[in-house]
């Protein structure tokens, strides 16, 4: 079944490209069906990457996705144009009064800050508090992992003496029934790209939570509330073929102190073609989530979701 996305979304040509059904929005409306309702909100630099990496996971579904963007009116991108943020996103403010099935909340480069000193914290803050009445289940990646649970569980961000960057096995915790990775094979690698990271040690101060799938190498990288309702990933799963070869090179150009990406070019050569090893582990990551998760748990009528109360909510 297809993508419902805003007509002209840049994302379209090249989902459709990829023989992804998408539907465009104007077509929808034809359609009496109830969608899942899935706010998108996208605080990478350039949003139009993010959000096509993100649109071709969420593809992956039996029954139509709507997807809203979001962005902080606290601080202004400079990566992606002005009209694009206008024609294709919203503000909180425009977004807040309604009920959503499920949300992401994307990565950011602001890492090596503390989450105070980040311009949009504080909305951020408000975002997350907001989503415990208004979203069933909500997904966090890398940064926001990171700032979800420092707002929700008080657990803090370590940093590493060196970037955490490749393409690392993972295996799921098996003590942990959970069905977010139903299907998955007894190892699956997973991209990271960081420079810090959430220990266990301090994970499992919070009762509240569970580790679904760890690396020996990366740590932890699943984590859920007992109800779902909250997930946290730390690597990228989203990412395309390139995203590490454009950080890597990115990084050498500007001599900065980088090193090859793990597991990640032929031999170890950066002349050579990044070998993909973690494309059916997103596909099949981001489809469970959205069935076992979102479309088998959440109300029909998303005016009576229930409020999510579990959660310290103590970092504004």
């Amino acid at each position: 079944m297809p993508i419902k996305i805003p007509d002209n979304l840049p994302a379209t040509a090249i989902l459709e490209q990829e023989n992804i059904f998408v539907i465009k929005e104007s077509r929808a409306y034809e359609q009496d069906i109830r969608p899942l309702k899935i706010l998108l909100l996208n605080l990478m630099p350039n949003k139009i990457v993010t959000e096509t990496q993100l649109l071709r996971l969420l593809s992956n579904t039996p029954i139509q996705v709507e997807v809203d963007f979001l962005y902080t009116s606290s601080y202004t991108p400079t990566n992606t144009g002005a009209d694009h943020l206008i024609k294709f996103y919203e503000k909180f403010e425009s977004i807040k009064d309604r009920k959503y099935d499920g949300m992401i909340i994307t990565g950011a480069p602001v890492e090596k800050m503390e989450f105070e000193e980040v311009d949009y914290w504080a909305e951020l803050c408000e975002i997350m508090e907001w989503s415990k009445s208004n979203v069933y289940s909500t997904l966090h990646i890398c940064w926001g992992a990171q700032a979800g649970l420092y707002y929700h569980y008080n657990i803090p961000k370590q940093y590493l003496d060196k970037k955490q960057f490749g393409v690392y096995p993972h295996e799921i915790v098996e003590s942990v029934p959970n069905k977010l990775f139903t299907g998955f094979d007894d190892v699956f690698y997973v991209p990271h790209s960081r420079h810090t990271e959430n220990r266990l040690s301090d994970i499992e101060q919070a009762p509240e939570l569970h580790v679904l799938a760890k690396s020996d190498i990366a740590g932890p990288f699943a984590l859920s509330d007992k109800a779902g309702r909250r997930i946290f990933l730390t690597g990228h799963a989203e990412y395309d073929p390139n995203s590490l070869k454009d950080e890597y090179d990115r990084d050498v150009n500007l001599g900065m102190d980088i090193h090859i990406p793990d597991n990640y070019y032929k031999d170890n050569d950066p002349e050579q073609k990044p070998v993909v090893l973690w494309r059916s582990t997103a596909n099949l990551l981001f489809f469970n989530w959205l069935n076992y998760y979102v479309y088998q748990e959440t109300p029909y009528n998303l005016e009576v979701l229930a409020k999510d109360t579990k959660g310290t909510s103590s970092k504004q």
